[in-house]
């Protein structure tokens, strides 16, 4: 079979077709034959009998693209709904804008050393392994760049299907960032974990700063030898020791990642620190809280869940709000595996929830700028750190 060139139909082949412009029953149409004769230009419909270019592309009010324009601004002849206003905000020559990811593993200082370059706290922070459980975003904002944090869970070796799906996370964000930050303590021997997530790193062909946390924990001679054993793991861009609780160094490690991130504008607004939500920041507030004086076993099963938020400002007529003045009212649950840590969380008479929840309310206060009624409740998911559904629910 021999194959015919495709061509385009002309106007005059258009003209005659079943809905031509000139077709006296035209005005006897139902609606779904008049929405035929129709052509879309963008988001606007352009009726039949509009004018068409030389190519049979309609020809919109103002349009000058035939070359024979009127003279007048175009400005002046779109309608209102067709002009949009791009609005380019002034930024220095040579801003520069990107992520930085901090990675080590569990309980390196990296929630510490993100709330201490931010100036404020936006990740919860506990000397219990795996605190952090999503990546959680702080803004640097500097006249002429801004860095943007991603604090992520620590990398460990899984021994539940949470674990997994933990480090999953940190490997897929590691794909994202303009720079990555090794976190080290420097108060503890670097270890097989600390080898194990060096090699990952030298895979990614991304520029790695090595920094060397907790500085402030060891003596000069002990920091020294850490910064050595450090440097034997990888080919670092940098090395840099920091305290975050003195804030020592840490201007130092922002300079040095703002130097790898690329031009680029602001990503987030002026003034923006993190774009966690609200809820989330609260249940975080209550799982920090929760973590405190507890044992080891508990940090791993404990989950926590914002069932409700109530604002009597906004919702006062519903009836779930009742006689709690101005407050905002917010319904938690915590979540452990089994009945015995429910019992730990709860205390002898309920002392150890009341605690928790007295905490927690401090630091929602503080977040939010008001006064919250917190009521908290505790609930058992068996083995949900290892269940599919439970997980999902839980939002992991």
């Amino acid at each position: 079979m021999t194959d015919t060139p495709f061509r385009f139909p002309s106007d005059d082949e258009l003209m005659a077709g079943p809905n031509a412009f000139d077709d006296d029953s035209a005005d006897s149409a139902d609606s779904a034959d008049e929405t035929a004769t129709r052509k879309s230009v963008g988001s606007a419909d352009v009726a039949a009998d509009v004018d068409l270019d030389a190519d049979g592309f309609p020809v919109l009010p103002g349009d000058d693209s035939d070359g024979a324009g009127d003279g007048e601004d175009e400005d002046a002849v779109l309608p209102a709904s067709a002009r949009v206003e791009i609005v380019v905000p002034d930024v220095p020559e040579g801003y520069t804008a990107g992520f930085a990811c901090l990675v080590g593993r569990p309980n390196a200082g990296k929630s510490t050393l993100t709330n201490a370059m931010v100036g404020q706290k936006v990740a919860i922070m506990s000397d219990r392994p795996q605190t952090t459980r999503h990546n959680v975003r702080g803004v640097v904002h500097r006249e002429t760049s801004q860095l943007v944090l991603v604090d992520t869970p620590g990398l460990h070796r899984p021994k539940t299907l949470l674990g997994k799906r933990l480090n999953d996370l940190v490997r897929e964000t590691l794909l994202d960032v303009d720079v990555i930050a090794f976190c080290v303590p420097a108060d503890e021997k670097v270890g097989p974990g600390d080898r194990y997530i060096a090699r990952d790193l030298a895979e990614l062909r991304k520029p790695v700063v090595a920094v060397v946390t907790k500085s402030d924990t060891v003596s000069r001679e002990a920091l020294a030898a850490q910064l050595l054993a450090v440097d034997a793991l990888g080919d670092w861009a940098d090395i840099v020791p920091v305290s975050a609780k003195r804030h020592e160094q840490v201007d130092v490690l922002e300079d040095v990642l703002i130097g790898y991130l690329p031009p680029s504008p602001p990503l987030y607004p002026t003034g923006e620190i993190t774009d966690e939500p609200q809820a989330v920041m609260i249940g975080e507030l209550v799982r920090e809280a929760a973590l405190e004086g507890v044992r080891d076993e508990l940090p791993h099963s404990l989950a926590v869940v914002v069932d409700e938020v109530l604002d009597p400002r906004r919702d006062a007529t519903s009836s779930a709000v009742k006689g709690r003045g101005q407050r905002l009212q917010v319904r938690v649950s915590l979540v452990v595996e089994r009945d015995s840590q429910k019992a730990i969380i709860i205390g002898k008479g309920g002392s150890r929830l009341k605690e928790i929840g007295v905490n927690a309310r401090k630091g929602i206060e503080k977040l939010l700028g008001r006064k919250v009624y917190l009521d908290l409740h505790v609930r058992t998911a068996k083995d949900w750190q290892s269940d599919p559904k439970a997980l999902a629910k839980l939002g992991f």
